[in-house]
């Protein structure tokens, strides 16, 4: 009885710590490195981590921007009609992803900040944001008090280069332009 008793205590203590295990089982929603973003028009958008940076699902051969912002942020609002102007230059060969830092913000909100400030471009407001900003953040190593705005460029889901505060729209202009091999 003992033994029985010993055998199906070690059962159920590996059936325990087996389930509380971080290791993923193929089942769940969203793995670690896989960020589903929201637009502010509902359509969903999947960035992924890879080897080099990030991947937007569906952007192959496409310059990405993501732009880490707060819609109360000087900055950030002066960037916003820049980025307009290059998404409208590049058309289809250019994806600007804003993503907002501010948690809990209403969709009015952000509408408001991109109608009164001329962005032009797919603004997120998700509960991923912050995770996916701060995985970005973190690969690009400036810490967990990151200036905003803060934007990194990819292609392909390698960094082509990224931005922190004011930028001049010349700068990430070049930038786009050699990634394109323009």
């Amino acid at each position: 009885m003992f033994k029985k008793s010993i055998f199906l205590l070690s059962i159920l203590s590996t059936l325990l710590f087996q389930g509380c295990s971080d290791k993923s089982n193929g089942n769940d929603m969203i793995s670690t490195d896989e960020y589903v973003l929201t637009a502010l028009d509902k359509k969903q958008y999947v960035v992924k981590k890879v080897t080099d940076g990030f991947i937007l699902e569906g952007a192959e051969d496409k310059v990405v921007i993501f732009d880490i912002f707060a819609t109360w942020c000087p900055p950030c609002r002066a960037a916003a009609p820049h980025l307009s102007s290059l998404k409208e230059k590049y058309k289809d060969k250019l994806i600007i992803i804003g993503i907002t830092i501010e948690e809990n913000i209403l969709d009015e909100k952000l509408k408001e900040f991109a109608d009164t400030y001329k962005a032009k471009y797919i603004l997120v407001n998700s509960d991923q944001n912050r995770r996916l900003s701060n995985a970005i953040v973190k690969e690009l190593k400036l810490g967990e008090r990151f200036p905003i705005p803060t934007m990194a460029m990819y292609k392909n889901g390698k960094l082509i280069n990224h931005y922190v505060g004011a930028t001049e729209e010349e700068f990430i202009d070049s930038d786009i332009r050699n990634a394109l091999g323009n």
